[in-house]
């Protein structure tokens, strides 16, 4: 399974995904908003076990996760927010939905500085709030009644991000520590650095003296001896 960013190409495809599982559905032209305008953000599940008979076949998306930066955060903080996220029925309970949820939220706050991200989910979606609330970390901000166009209630979610930022100074940190050794001869020991020369001189005499003893002059030698 590889996750990869979302590309205009995919949208046809994701459009597909989610006409198969979600009542909530969108137009092609929405799908190209987001791809365009935080190309960063959205990403797509490839089941590459399917080999391609041509170099033309379409791949096969067996999920996506659809996401944005708020343009206009009412609170004045900038976060990032799930529009829309699906997995075909015949690829569920592999992780994929987490995988994709996590390397959007990790883009959002490397691409963006997002502080958190959000996201709405119907109340009846048990197996989804699973995910949001059990395996992702999301809380319950508040409850929006008659959000969907079905009249279904939805939980309005929030999930900070500051674990990821905090994630990244560390490896940031373990990369500055990690430089190798000093270059030339800063922060060296005089006595060591003494003897590495001491060192090298004498492999340059022991080379020196090897190469007047070369096969050259042995093959002069025998043709002396025939002579």
């Amino acid at each position: 399974m590889d996750i990869r960013l979302l590309r205009p190409s995919d949208i046809p495809l994701i459009q597909h995904a989610n006409l198969e599982n979600l009542p909530e559905n969108y137009f092609l032209k929405y799908y190209l908003y987001h791809a365009l305008s935080w190309p960063q953000l959205s990403y797509v599940a490839v089941d590459v076990s399917r080999p391609k008979k041509t170099p033309y076949d379409y791949p096969k998306i067996v999920g996506y996760v659809l996401a944005k930066m708020e343009e206009e955060p009412t609170d004045g903080v900038q976060h990032g927010h799930i529009t829309s996220l699906s997995v075909m029925r015949t690829h569920r309970r592999l992780g994929i939905a987490e995988k994709l949820m996590r390397q959007s939220q990790q883009a959002m706050v490397e691409t963006f500085n997002a502080q958190y991200v959000s996201l709405h989910v119907r109340v009846s979606n048990v197996a989804a709030l699973h995910l949001y609330r059990d395996t992702l970390g999301f809380q319950t901000e508040k409850t929006e009644a008659k959000y969907y166009a079905d009249g279904e209630d939805a939980y309005c979610m929030k999930l900070d991000l500051g674990f990821i930022k905090d994630q990244i100074e560390e490896e940031a940190d373990g990369e500055a520590k990690d430089e190798g050794e000093a270059v030339g001869d800063v922060g060296s020991d005089p006595a060591e650095k003494k003897k590495r020369d001491a060192a090298e001189k004498e492999k340059k005499r022991k080379v020196k003296v090897g190469r007047g003893l070369g096969v050259g002059e042995l093959v002069e030698r025998v043709e002396t001896k025939k002579e």
